[in-house]
């Protein structure tokens, strides 16, 4: 039987036992497969300045400015940490970079929203980097990605509460330095993206311009991170004498919304700090996370929380998408990456491939089915580095009965119908080299068959 054979034979299997076995493995199919290259660049507006006629130019370990178009070589996550590797990507850029993705929204057919990650991987070096939305137009048969159109977010009308990278411009254009933007729904006419700097879920209209701007404050409890506005006035240090308690780049990653449009559910990426515990919360010896839910009418948090365990510590909740009123998908990944295959010499080369990456999972899990102690239950997963390809549709890696997702971080998904999804990774351009040594990853989008998860009870 061949190893394609086997994986279908088990999600046959999986689906009629799951009512017996908790978290049973199941397969996922790949439907198509897209690529947007990684050197995909867009200009910045006119009116926003000659500065951000280039990004990327904070990015040296000096974080002094380099204004030379690729001087500064990039190193990818990808491997050990102690023995980095040259991901074959370099900053500057000239224009803003469309890198990695962060979010997506399927607007029907083969049209999505897709918003880019907040830059360069922090504050400090992103204050040339311009938060965008595009509207992609996908065609799954030549696996290319069509940028359409790209929306600038900006803040013309101050409704942001506190100083930003452009605080004295017209139109001012938000920036990596500003907000750290990883979630996005859209409700009615209206963009709710969820950040991890505050955290915060700010409201913008398809415009790019904002129009508020919504405090974690669930009750009378506010939770906040390092990077929150308050920063210079928080102790640095968590869970004390009203410090940060959300880890820094551990704010609303992923965030659901209800079928109705009347919800949202933000959910922290990393486990909260229990000051109690002086450690990340956990149960039983395992972390957990925490799913908020947020009024859209009245703009505030009604109070309800669940519980999300991780299978293990490090682990983090990438996205979190609703099927229906109670039972959705959340994407658990490790937060690291493995090295090279065997074979591949320590030095880049362009036909090594790496290993697949341990722990890449999109596990259902049902609200309602919540324990005692307010743990969702989780009912079944696929995993992204053994998803079947028998059509042969890859149009990147191997292109062979197993396709594997091997990227540090897929980030984003959204439901097409009721049988499939896409799944895009944040390529952290230029930073991560996960489908193939010494070339930086493209902005892949992953369409997957997923009956057999839906399925599953």
């Amino acid at each position: 039987m061949s190893l394609l054979s086997r994986l279908v034979a088990l999600a046959c299997l999986g689906a009629a036992t799951l009512a017996a076995q908790a978290q049973t493995e199941v397969t996922a199919v790949l439907a198509g497969h897209a690529l947007l290259p990684h050197d995909t660049t867009v200009a910045a507006p006119r009116d926003a300045g000659a500065f951000f006629a280039t990004a990327g130019k904070f990015t040296a370990p000096s974080r002094l400015r380099t204004e030379t178009i690729g001087a500064i070589p990039a190193n990818t996550f990808v491997g050990d940490p102690k023995h980095p590797r040259a991901s074959g990507g370099a900053l500057p850029v000239r224009g803003q970079s469309v890198q990695g993705f962060s979010a997506i929204v399927s607007l029907g057919g083969d049209r999505f929203l897709a918003m880019s990650d907040n830059g360069f991987g922090s504050k400090i070096n992103s204050q040339d980097a311009l938060l965008m939305v595009h509207r992609l137009k996908v065609d799954w048969a030549s696996g290319r990605v069509q940028r359409e159109h790209t929306t600038f977010l900006r803040d013309p009308q101050r409704r942001i509460p506190f100083a930003i990278q452009n605080e004295a411009t017209r139109e001012r254009y938000l920036t990596g330095a500003d907000l750290d933007i990883e979630s996005l729904q859209q409700v009615g006419d209206e963009w709710w993206i969820g950040d991890e700097f505050g955290p915060y879920v700010i409201r913008f209209d398809a415009q790019g311009r904002a129009l508020g701007l919504i405090e974690t404050q669930v009750g009378d409890r506010t939770y906040r991170s390092p990077d929150h506005y308050l920063q210079g006035r928080l102790p640095n240090y968590p869970g004390e004498a009203g410090g940060w308690e959300v880890r820094r780049s551990g704010g609303f990653e992923p965030m659901a919304k209800s079928p109705d449009g009347r919800l949202l559910y933000p959910m922290f990426e990393w486990p909260l700090w229990d000051a109690a515990a002086r450690a990340p919360e956990s149960h039983e010896g395992r972390p957990y996370t925490r799913i908020l839910e947020l009024d859209v009418a009245s703009r505030h948090y009604t109070g309800r929380q669940w519980k999300y365990r991780f299978e293990a510590a490090g682990n983090v909740a990438a996205d979190f998408q609703l099927l229906d009123a109670t039972t959705g998908l959340v994407i658990e990944r490790d937060d690291a990456t493995e090295g090279a295959g065997p074979g591949c010499p320590d030095a880049p080369r362009t036909d090594c491939f790496t290993r697949p990456a341990k722990f890449k999972r999109i596990y259902k899990i049902d609200l309602a089915q919540a324990d005692a102690d307010g743990f969702v239950k989780k009912i079944a997963f696929i995993d992204l580095t053994k998803i079947a390809n028998p059509k042969r549709q890859a149009h990147a890696g191997p292109n062979e009965e197993v396709f594997v997702l091997p990227h540090l971080g897929p980030e984003g998904l959204t439901v097409v119908d009721a049988s499939h999804i896409v799944v895009v990774n944040d390529n952290n351009f230029p930073f991560s080299s996960g489908r193939r040594l010494g070339q930086p990853d493209d902005n892949e989008l992953t369409l997957l068959d997923i009956g057999a998860l839906v399925d599953a009870k």
